[in-house]
This record gives C-alpha cells, sequence and structure tokens, in this order.
C-alpha cells in the first residue's frame, strides 16, 4: 500500500505503545473506517517519537507564525501527516483524570496550529477558543480513551473539557470506555468480538454519515460488568497487586 493511500492517522498516546489496552477498542473503531473507506492506516507510538517540550515563547503566534520555533524532533513531521489525513484519532488511557504526560507534551507542541491569539472572545459553545489555523472541515477528529471507572461521563470532564477549548464542543467524536482492561483479562474471545463489533460499526458510520449518533457513543461508554461484579473483579486484581502475582 502507498503512503498516499494512508489517510488514517492513529497516535497512539500510551506508554505500553501496542500493549496499551485503549488500542483494543482503537483498533476496532479504525477497522470500520478502513472497511468504509478504503484507507489505509499509519500508527504511530507517541513515546516512540523525540519530541522537546514547548517551551511557551508563543513564536509559533509572531515571529515563525504556524511553525514551531524548536527544531531537530519529530513534531513537524508528525504534524505533516496530520495535514495529510482524512481521519485523526487519538489514542491514550485515562491517567489522573487527564491524558499521559508524554501525550500532554505533544499536545503543547501542536500549539503552532491553532490561531494566534488576538482577544478573541472566550469560550463559546462549538467553536475553538483560538480557531485552528490549518482548517479542513473533512478532516475528522476521533479521540477513544479508555479508563478503569465504572462510569465516563464524569471522570472525562476535565480532560473533554480541555479538547472542547482547543476543538470547539461537537468538533470531534469522543469515545470514552470503561472497564475496558478487567473486560479484557477477563471476556471469552466469542464476547470479546461481540463487544468490539460494536466499535467497528461505529468507525463505519463515522465515514458513512459524517458523525458518530449519540446513542451509539451512549452504547460504547457503556460498563460491561454491574457494579457487582466489578467491585468482586477490581477487589481480585488488587489483591493479586498486594501480594506481587
Amino acid at each position: 500500500m502507498k503512503d498516499t493511500e494512508k489517510k488514517i492517522i492513529v497516535l497512539n498516546g500510551s506508554p505500553r505503545k501496542d500493549n496499551s489496552v485503549t488500542m483494543v477498542a482503537t483498533r476496532a473503531f479504525v477497522k470500520g473506517i478502513e472497511n468504509a473507506s478504503g484507507f489505509g492506516t499509519e500508527y504511530i507510538n507517541i513515546s516512540e517519537l523525540y519530541i522537546k517540550p514547548c517551551l511557551g515563547c508563543l513564536s509559533c503566534w509572531g515571529r515563525t507564525e504556524g511553525r514551531c520555533v524548536i527544531e531537530g524532533d519529530d513534531i513537524e513531521r508528525v504534524k505533516r501527516m496530520i495535514l495529510n489525513a482524512h481521519y485523526v484519532v487519538e489514542s491514550f488511557p485515562l491517567y489522573f483524570f487527564g491524558m499521559p504526560g508524554i501525550m500532554k507534551v505533544f499536545t503543547d507542541r501542536m500549539l503552532c496550529m491553532m490561531n494566534t491569539y488576538t482577544g478573541q472572545n472566550s469560550h463559546e459553545e462549538g467553536k475553538s477558543v483560538h480557531g485552528i489555523r490549518y482548517e479542513n472541515h473533512d478532516r475528522k477528529f476521533v479521540i477513544i480513551s479508555s479508563c478503569a471507572y465504572t462510569e465516563t461521563e464524569n471522570v472525562y470532564k476535565p480532560l473533554l473539557s480541555q479538547f472542547d477549548y482547543i476543538c470547539g464542543n461537537g468538533n470531534y467524536t469522543a469515545v470514552t470506555v470503561p472497564q475496558l482492561k478487567n473486560l479484557v483479562d477477563a471476556a471469552t474471545e466469542e464476547r470479546m468480538n461481540k463487544y468490539l463489533k460494536n466499535f467497528v460499526d461505529a468507525g463505519e458510520m463515522l465515514v458513512k454519515s459524517g458523525r458518530v449518533d449519540d446513542e451509539t457513543l451512549k452504547v460504547l461508554s457503556r460498563p460491561p460488568f454491574s457494579n457487582a461484579v466489578y467491585t468482586k473483579l477490581l477487589n481480585n486484581f488488587w489483591e493479586k497487586e498486594r501480594r506481587g502475582q
């Protein structure tokens, strides 16, 4: 497959790289995009990139507008890949109610893709605070994140609030997945395949309809275990951890 055909970019922000549990759901979702679009996928592990931290110099808004002043790392290469993609998927687990540190360093360096701040109004519903410098209304941005919690609505508020300010509420698709690690560890192959089919179907829906509807997102964020069963699984897990098993 030619590089020009790889129009789906997956940015894996988990320090566990290909062993990330979140990637189980992400690969299924991306398979749906591939099925419906015919595009190939480029997977990038953020932790394998050489990324210098943002200096906060704001040169990308002034002296070198649209371009980060930091040179010699992988940011410009990844930025070009993002600009050439039709679908950009960020995949990472929830760490302490936010994204993993390596993903935050990467996100900070994406400031050069935002319009220069010139006193724009404060956050308005559905609008990026700064506006995206390289606007492409055909490009779809997806966030897929798993967590160990039973529900996702409240625990993801800090993280999704940040993306609302960056992208604008409604300008990206957020797939939040509870209890995933325990499901991967405990589920039979049959149950896992049935569970992941929902993610494949959602990826296909994104291509065919241009969005994943709210009802489907609710299905994807539905806890696979009851509270009683999940509490037992967690207690067993932490007991083994304490014993060093």
